[in-house]
């Protein structure tokens, strides 16, 4: 079993990571946190779009002391991610962060690790060890000749053993690269030997459909292993993009069914109604629809639409001038082509209303 580690918010909100809990999507604010106002608006905009632990920059004193005011005004859990100086990792804490994220061999000596873990003890604050391929110990990039998963893995086996010697064990470990083929096979490599809870994430991984993709690989492959209680989708630009990303990542996972998956065919020469029209039309409408799960099948033609309009809990399979609609695996009814958008908004909205 997964060692479980829990996030608890100013307000008391609890964000369970590891143990069985559901797969945690995060995101980070790209405002300057010392801004508390602009940092606490974006926070609230993640949140509505489902956002469960976000992570904010503390790069100076002024970043740790705005923590105060943030968290009093979000709902989620707050992560602070530090480097190089432990007295911020130490007034975060203070100043309510829910997690740090840091990595221990370059907070300084022992002594000030042993002064942190001191204080998350006293708070009851996880620290997420975060390995990234970009930022690897000169000595392992030598010992490996470069970037590798198993240097990855020794990075975070170093830090891992720098906490257990405290006798400290409420960790979260990250193990991230640019490239999906490295970043899974270093969160493999590390499952083979930790129960620590994983966040998942290619780190860098651009703008746009480019970077979803690769985070929908890395990310996808990591979670159909049964690995991984955290994700955050790396992109460029609006934090929001990426909760939308996150959650279309688990739901292809097959990890969140609160929605209408919305089953269309690619169309051929035989499609005989506007199945895109028709497709995109609803998915539109029902796009932030949260609650029991439901597949809905648009099908052009009466090859493979019938099975799959009856496999759906509504479908509908194209004909030349009218279409066959099903609902919960038996005919409903057929209806003309110019009239199958609104017969099957109509029907999901009855099935919705139970």
């Amino acid at each position: 079993m997964i060692k479980q580690v829990i996030l608890k918010s100013h307000n008391g909100h609890e964000a369970k990571i590891g143990g069985g809990a559901p797969v945690t999507i995060q995101s980070m604010c790209t405002t300057d946190t010392a801004d508390a106002t602009s940092t606490i608006k974006q926070i609230q905009a993640l949140e509505s779009a489902g956002c469960e632990i976000v992570r904010v920059s503390v790069y100076d004193m002024e970043c740790a002391k705005a923590l105060r005011k943030i968290v009093s005004n979000i709902s989620i859990p707050l992560v602070a991610d530090i480097h190089f100086d432990h007295k911020l990792a130490i007034a975060s804490i203070e100043n309510g962060a829910a997690k740090i994220r840091i990595n221990p061999g370059n907070i300084g000596s022992k002594e000030k690790v042993k002064e942190l873990v001191s204080v998350a003890k006293e708070h009851n604050i996880p620290i997420r060890i975060g390995v990234n391929g970009g930022s690897l110990e000169k000595t392992i990039l030598a010992k490996y000749e470069g970037v590798t998963a198993e240097g990855m893995l020794e990075s975070a086996k170093e830090h891992i053993d720098m906490l257990e010697e405290l006798y400290y064990d409420d960790i979260i470990v990250s193990l991230k690269a640019s490239t999906v083929a490295l970043t899974v096979k270093a969160n493999r490599l590390f499952r083979e030997q930790y129960n620590y809870p994983l966040h998942l994430g290619v780190t860098e991984a651009g703008f746009g459909e480019d970077g979803i993709v690769k985070s929908a690989v890395g990310i996808g492959s990591l979670l159909l292993d049964g690995i991984g209680e955290t994700i955050r989708v790396s992109l460029t630009g609006n934090p929001i993009s990426e909760i939308v990303a996150g959650k279309n990542i688990l739901r292809a996972a097959g990890l969140k069914n609160n929605y209408i998956d919305f089953v269309a065919c690619p169309t051929c020469a035989r499609t005989s109604m506007n199945v895109e029209t028709v497709a995109k039309e609803l998915k539109d409408k029902y796009k932030d629809y949260e609650g029991i799960p439901l597949t809905v099948a648009v099908m052009g033609c009466v090859v493979n639409g019938p099975g799959e309009a009856k496999e759906a809990d509504l479908g509908v399979a194209g004909g030349k001038d009218s279409s066959a609609i099903f609902k919960k695996g038996k005919l409903l009814k057929t209806v003309k082509n110019e009239d199958v958008l609104s017969t099957l908004s109509l029907e999901i909205d009855a099935l919705l209303r139970g």
